[in-house]
């Protein structure tokens, strides 16, 4: 497989958690993987178990919310690779829960911002990249609108995932193709935050998750 074939995907939140997972994943499918995330030492663990597997990565330590780093990522995936061939999208801000009337104005202004901004952000810098290789973009809803102390993080994802299917939608003809699924519940950091007194032993695997979510994506 040389570089010009080799199908290409970049990771935004891919760290840890479901990002990580699907990193790995895809790494065993034989693809080239951007990492994006803002922990160095997470990073270069995740490009030890990619390369362990037989898999190849690039590792982009930055925080997806800063416009002028990932604009200069995405130049040099165009100059590179000329495209993307799937961009899964994992990075969240997940303010701590509180009651609606009193919700931290920097909590609320960095889920704002990471949350929706930066991914609307994201799409106008990364839509070229896609349509350029027929590629598609994944979302991950986790439907917390509206329910008891998720004021802050369960209004913006629920605004990011509607940019998403605003997206899709406007691609149904041209492209690219834009996907939004909603994974089980995983032992991630986030949800123990959310809930640090469930049964992690229940919940899925990051693992068996990102092979369920990409089989279903067609990957």
């Amino acid at each position: 497989m040389t570089e010009n074939t080799q199908k290409i995907a970049l990771i935004t939140g891919a760290s840890r958690g479901l990002g990580a997972a699907l990193a790995e994943a895809l790494g065993r499918r034989g693809w080239h993987i951007l990492a994006v995330a803002r922990t160095i030492g997470a990073l270069e663990e995740l490009d030890d178990r990619i390369r362990a597997a037989g898999g190849t990565a690039t590792l982009a330590p930055m925080d997806a919310s800063t416009p002028e780093a990932m604009g200069q990522l995405v130049k040099a995936v165009a100059d590179r690779w000329k495209g993307l061939d799937l961009w899964a999208h994992t990075a969240i801000h997940a303010a701590p829960l509180a009651p609606t009337p009193q919700i931290d104005g920097k909590d609320w202004d960095k889920s704002l911002s990471v949350n929706v901004l930066t991914t609307q952000g994201l799409i106008g810098l990364i839509h070229p990249l896609l349509l350029a290789r027929q590629g598609q973009a994944m979302f991950f809803a986790d439907p917390r609108a509206g329910q008891s102390y998720f004021g802050a993080y369960g209004a913006t994802k629920a605004a990011q995932i509607a940019l998403a299917r605003s997206w899709a939608a406007e691609g149904a003809r041209l492209g690219p193709r834009v996907t939004v699924a909603t994974p089980a519940p995983m032992p991630t950091a986030t949800r123990a935050r959310f809930f640090p007194g469930e049964d992690r032993a229940a919940l899925t695997p990051c693992a068996t998750e990102a092979e369920r979510l990409l089989t279903e994506a067609g990957i």
